[in-house]
């Protein structure tokens, strides 16, 4: 099994993005790419070869499902985990983006102390 250590992370809003980049670096002790649309993150996913995608939900342009659909072309989303983040986590918004082929979803706003542990988790359990 591979290390797990690069983060390619998927988020608009630039303030939430330096945000989660230095919980995931200097709590977690992850690399971390931020990328601020689906776009920018399928023009550099498979250079970067992330072990882990974090994807904001709600972008303007391409929105977080369909960056993972596109995802899913380029790159073993079954070997790669993807984790939605999202204010929206009823229940069956949750089972809808697991139908989709999130492994799990992170509320936001979500705790930069926690953030890593939460991540290291989902990547835990989908190589268990």
């Amino acid at each position: 099994m591979r290390e797990f250590k690069r983060i390619l992370h998927v988020e608009d809003d630039p303030s939430i993005q330096a945000v989660a980049k230095v919980a995931l670096e200097a709590v977690g002790g992850f690399e971390v790419l931020s990328c601020s649309s689906g776009t920018e993150a399928l023009e550099k996913v498979q250079a970067f070869d992330p072990d882990f995608i974090l994807l904001d939900v709600m972008m303007p342009g391409m929105d977080g499902p369909q960056t993972l659909a596109e995802l899913g072309e380029l790159i073993d989303i079954r070997q790669i985990p993807v984790a939605f983040m999202t204010a929206k986590v009823q229940p069956a918004e949750v089972e809808h983006y697991r139908s989709l082929g999130a492994r799990d979803v992170i509320t936001k706003p979500f705790d930069p102390m926690q953030l890593a542990t939460q991540v290291r988790d989902i990547w835990n359990l989908a190589h268990a």
